[in-house]
């Protein structure tokens, strides 16, 4: 008993209890040396009740050890578990919180587009042009306000007959009428012309 509970530890987990122990054994030897028998099993039998006993103790502190570890491996398992779960949501509002900026930005990307596209389609195209050094019926009817094309100067010409005799040749300073309500007739008989009787 004496061997197994030296052997197994426990003198350095119950250091006191372990040296009560051994003082007993020594006593035990002594008084069976000095042929002390009677002395002698007393103390070997207060070795194997307290040996018994510490051996006992031995063991139940192991497990107290073993399962105190356990449970801070565990604790510390769900503490792991817990932070990976935070760091998850977090990084899954971020994604959230990016995704919806983007889809904001886009938002107001369209509305600026959508809010210019309408102010051009709102600009009032202009119903008069004042003739400027250098251009022609064509290159008036070509501008981007008035037609956007060169071959409906004609169109020009007839609402302004009135102060143009010659389509070859208008002034500077000129104030000329840009008719909007022209048709599709009126479009490609100016076309037809353009074609039959070019300027240059």
């Amino acid at each position: 008993m004496f061997d197994r509970v030296r052997l197994n530890g426990t003198d350095r987990v119950f250091p006191a209890e372990y040296k009560d122990l051994e003082d007993a054994m020594i006593k035990g030897d002594a008084s069976a040396r000095a042929g002390d028998t009677g002395d002698a099993e007393r103390f070997y039998l207060l070795v194997l009740n307290r040996g018994n006993l510490l051996e006992k103790e031995f063991v139940a502190d192991q497990k107290r050890r073993a399962d105190a570890a356990r449970l801070r491996v565990e604790a510390e398992m769900r503490e792991q578990e817990r932070k990976t779960a935070l760091l998850a949501e977090q990084l899954k509002l971020a994604k959230a919180r990016a995704a919806a900026e983007a889809a904001a930005m886009e938002a107001e990307a369209a509305r600026k587009k959508a809010e210019k596209v309408r102010q051009q389609r709102e600009k009032p195209l202009p119903s008069y042009h004042t003739v400027k050094r250098g251009e022609s019926l064509p290159q008036i009817a070509s501008q981007q306000d008035v037609y956007n094309e060169a071959n409906l100067w004609p169109i020009i010409y007839r609402a302004n007959r009135d102060q143009i005799s010659d389509p070859r040749h208008i002034w500077p300073g000129q104030v000329l009428r840009i008719p909007r309500n022209a048709t599709r007739e009126d479009i490609q008989e100016a076309r037809r012309y353009a074609q039959d009787k070019p300027l240059h």
